[in-house]
């Protein structure tokens, strides 16, 4: 859904003094007619050019300070405090400044009548469309204040799992970057004082010394464009997961990596079964969640097959079955949801699946990283070991030729 535009306006109350103010609309006539409700006579009402969202150095709004907005919300609701209220208690005291504003922004909508759900409609990059349907069902039923709460809960639960496979993925790649920075720093620093020595001896060197010798003279030469290369490289890559095609195989190669695939898997399978168990829990029609579940798998693959059972749901075809159609959900999560569909439980079945894959996450995490710590000590011994060997095997054969 596209951000509606800001529209700045000036007139005169029913007192005759003059207003201003900002209002998001589709268009210049709904401004109009929105203030004459409020019984403001319209003046001048023109476009305003709103920043961009997410400029190269600003504030991204984070799925945590999401989180916090809503759990402050319930919790304000529940004590009785005005809803317009609410939302100038919150965004007073956030420190983001970029969320503040956003906040401000929708209550602007709210307090000029227009429901909390179409309010954050304004905000799409904020307020994602599961967010909204749940809200939008939430003031529907009555139960506002519940409803966030139970987003607030959701928000958290599926941020522990994002963390936690950020750091199973970071873990590797840092060990992978110790072990080249200590490697490099001894082929640039610490071999070419041995390569002196030997030089001056200029007896025959072992293969693997000349080896090592070769590999110091190239990053010595060329280790400034090795580094401009790989920040290029780094930097293509980002740029490159703006692309469909790009993300999707990415995503398809991360899911076919041993170890790591795995741990992709269970936590796409999680965020899918813990977002469509928040959602029918709420009351939204199944084809309906499943589309704004298709977005918080985090997986390309997994966002497309979401979109297939989908399909197939609003055909006709039961959940479980167009699950299984799709040859990416775990066989377990499939028939755990078969039985909840049988016994009229699906929301309560569909948590325990979440539940399951969720734990199943944490000890892979676990795992992987007791597995990492030794296997980073072997890594670094074996390239830090090979080039003191390399260094010292001239020693040894100098030794023996002056012995012999």
């Amino acid at each position: 859904m596209a951000q509606r535009p800001v529209f700045t306006w000036q007139g005169t109350d029913r007192r005759g003094n003059a207003v201003r103010g900002d209002i998001a609309a589709a268009s210049p006539r709904l401004v109009r007619t929105r203030l004459q409700r409020q019984g403001i006579k319209p003046g001048t009402v023109r476009r305003k050019r709103a920043p961009r969202e997410f400029g190269l150095f600003g504030q991204r709004v984070k799925s945590a300070d999401v989180a916090l907005f809503s759990r402050q919300m319930a919790t304000m609701m529940r004590a009785g405090v005005p809803l317009v209220r609410c939302f100038d208690i919150v965004a007073s005291g956030t420190t983001k400044v970029r969320f503040a504003k956003v906040i401000r922004g929708i209550r602007d909508e709210v307090a000029s009548g227009a429901s909390l759900a179409s309010a954050l409609a304004g905000f799409p990059h904020q307020f994602d469309d599961m967010y909204r349907n749940l809200v939008g069902v939430g003031e529907q039923s009555g139960t506002l204040d519940a409803m966030l709460d139970r987003i607030a809960t959701y928000t958290e639960t599926a941020e522990a799992t994002k963390r936690k496979v950020k750091k199973a993925m970071t873990y590797p790649l840092l060990v992978v970057v110790a072990a080249v920075i200590v490697t490099a720093i001894l082929l640039i620093h610490v071999v070419p004082q041995f390569e002196a020595v030997f030089a001056g001896v200029g007896a025959d060197l072992p293969a693997f010394t000349r080896l090592v010798i070769r590999i110091s003279d190239f990053l010595q030469s060329w280790w400034l464009a090795l580094l401009i290369g790989g920040i290029g490289m780094g930097g293509g890559a980002a740029l490159g997961r703006r692309s469909p095609r790009w993300r999707d195989a990415v995503d398809r190669g991360l899911l076919r990596t041993p170890i790591a695939g795995g741990i992709l898997r269970k936590a796409a399978v999680a965020r899918y079964a813990r977002t469509l168990a928040t959602a029918t829990a709420a009351g939204v029609p199944l084809v309906d969640a499943l589309g704004s579940v298709a977005k918080s798998t985090g997986n390309a693959v997994y966002t497309r097959a979401v979109l297939a059972v989908r399909d197939e749901a609003a055909a006709g075809l039961a959940l479980h079955a167009a699950m299984r159609e799709s040859r990416v959900f775990p066989e377990i999560a499939v028939q755990m949801v078969a039985v909840g569909e049988e016994s009229g439980s699906l929301d309560d079945m569909l948590g325990r699946a979440a539940e399951h894959f969720e734990a199943a996450v944490d000890a892979a995490v676990d795992n992987l990283t007791t597995l990492i710590e030794p296997l980073m000590m072997a890594v670094l011994g074996v390239l830090v070991g090979g080039l003191i060997l390399a260094m010292y095997l001239p020693v040894f054969h100098l030794g023996s030729v002056f012995g012999g």
